[in-house]
């Protein structure tokens, strides 16, 4: 009901995984067919299962690491105006596995060992990213968050 009002929602990053973080998957189930969503970390992965993906437990967990990703869509709004080739800031141990990715949904970046680091859905406007845009470790995370606002 908090989250009638609004147009767009920000899935904020959170410790945990989804179904230890209350309402987040209640609000993608009720809203991702009528508002623009906007998953970070948590988000992200809870976008991932709600549409069927599987988490991974890496072995290596990403807690203040900078790393490059690659964006291997070229319509992807988030990613508007930027280089193929970005540097974001991770803090997270799990990732939407890449293995058995659902089909309602599209990976849009990958990091160099393959693991998703965005993905959106194929028909409604949802879209997440493993990274936090916010941080300081993301140089152009200012933009993607402008470009996802305007799009």
């Amino acid at each position: 009901e908090e989250v009638e009002p609004f147009d767009k929602i920000v899935l904020s990053p959170g410790p945990g995984i989804p179904d230890e973080a209350g309402l987040l998957k209640p609000i993608i189930k009720k809203y991702a067919p009528v508002k623009s969503i906007f998953g970070v970390c948590l988000g992200q992965q809870a976008i991932g299962e709600v549409f069927g993906g599987k988490l991974t437990n890496l072995d290596e967990v990403y807690h203040g690491v900078a790393t490059k990703i690659e964006v291997i869509s070229d319509n992807e709004p988030v990613f508007r105006g930027l280089n193929n080739v970005l540097e974001v800031g991770r803090y997270h141990s799990w990732v939407v596995d890449e293995k058995d990715f659902p089909d309602e949904l599209e990976i849009t970046s990958c990091d160099a060992n393959g693991q998703v680091m965005s993905l959106r859905h194929r028909k409604y406007n949802v879209r997440g990213v493993q990274f936090h845009p916010e941080s300081v470790l993301t140089p152009q995370g200012k933009q993607m968050l402008e470009n996802w606002l305007n799009s």
